[in-house]
Order: C-alpha cells, then sequence, then structure tokens
C-alpha cells in the first residue's frame, strides 16, 4: 500500500516532468495536493448540482438545459460560478460518481416512458436494476485486510490449489491496477491541461 507522501511525490514528478507543461514552472507537492482538493470539493458539490436538476427536469429538457439548471443552482448555493465542468466530464464516469448518477438515470427513464410510478413498481424497479449492475465497488479498507488475513489462514490449510488460486487472482489484481493508473495518468493530464 502506498503511503500519501510517495503517492503526492510521484504525481509532483510526473507533473514536472511532462513534456505538455515543459514551458511552466515546476510545482511542489503541496500545489498538486491543493489544486486536487479544489477540484474534488467543487466538483463533489457540482455533482449533487447536477442530481438536483436531473430531479427538477421536465418534459422537453435537453442536456444543455439540464446543464444550465445545474449551474444556476451551484451559483445559487455556492455563491459563484463553477467553473471546471471540463473536469466534471471526465470524472462524472470516475466509481466514485458513476453508480449513483447511473441509479438515479435509470430511475428516471424509466419514469419517463410512462410507468405508473407506484411505490412497488418503483422498488422492484431499483432492486432489479441492482442486480443487473455491472459496476462492482472494491472492498473498503477493512474487508480488505480482513479479507488478507483469512487469505493467508487459508494458504496454510489447502496448500498448492489455493496458492495457484491466489497467484492468479494477485496478476488480474495487478493488471487492473495497472488499467486504473492509466485513466488516472489520463485524468491527470486533461487535470493538469486545465487553467487555474
Amino acid at each position: 500500500m502506498t503511503r500519501k507522501p510517495a503517492f503526492w511525490s510521484r504525481i509532483t514528478e510526473w507533473f514536472n516532468n511532462s513534456r505538455q507543461l515543459a514551458a511552466f514552472p515546476d510545482r511542489s507537492v503541496s500545489h498538486c495536493k491543493q489544486r486536487w482538493g479544489r477540484i474534488n470539493d467543487q466538483t463533489c458539490k457540482f455533482v449533487g448540482c447536477y442530481e438536483a436538476a436531473l430531479k427538477e427536469q421536465s418534459s422537453g429538457m435537453n442536456d444543455n438545459d439540464l446543464m444550465k439548471t445545474a449551474h444556476q443552482i451551484f451559483l445559487n448555493d455556492h455563491g459563484f460560478k463553477y467553473g471546471l465542468e471540463h473536469a466534471w466530464r471526465e470524472l462524472r464516469h470516475d466509481q466514485k460518481w458513476s453508480s449513483f448518477s447511473a441509479v438515479k438515470e435509470s430511475e428516471i427513464k424509466k419514469r419517463k416512458k410512462g410507468d405508473d410510478c407506484s411505490q412497488a413498481s418503483a422498488t422492484s424497479q431499483h432492486q432489479s436494476y441492482g442486480e443487473d449492475s455491472s459496476v462492482v465497488r472494491p472492498p473498503g479498507v477493512k474487508a480488505a485486510k480482513n479479507a488478507k488475513g483469512k487469505r493467508s489462514a487459508a494458504d496454510k490449510d489447502d496448500g498448492n490449489e489455493v496458492t495457484e488460486v491466489v497467484t492468479m487472482w494477485e496478476i488480474k489484481q495487478h493488471d487492473l491496477a495497472m488499467k486504473d493508473k492509466l485513466s488516472k495518468r489520463k485524468l491527470l493530464d486533461m487535470v493538469c491541461n486545465s487553467d487555474y
């Protein structure tokens, strides 16, 4: 597991070594952390405003109208304009926000089809969506630690078969981590290229 200082040091090093940013002065770790903190904070707030705009969406509203409504809600709630829409467009498909939005958007689409929105049908629709969902969240920190402890105890009991499965699982996890790292680099490129 990577510690925070090492993580932010790697990000700062990557940022400062980027060819696209060669003309700009080097940034420190605190600059990168502060920039991400600002993006994360404002984007989380905007996600809430976008969800509120989805709830208020009326017949005939297109995506542009929805965005205008979300921006207006953000301005009313926070007293300044949201200027990081490019970051939101990149981050909204991130696992942190995508599962919540996917449930809401599917419920809204089902409502628009003219279904009777009784309590029973809404509950069954939500449950069926949850079963069909391909979004699988990773385990939390405690669950991962517990699984690791149980895995080492199982290794002692079952021998080679378990070791082979665990090795294959670790290889798969490594592949997934590399894919995730590549997507985060793309995201970091997008964020780094945006104006402050």
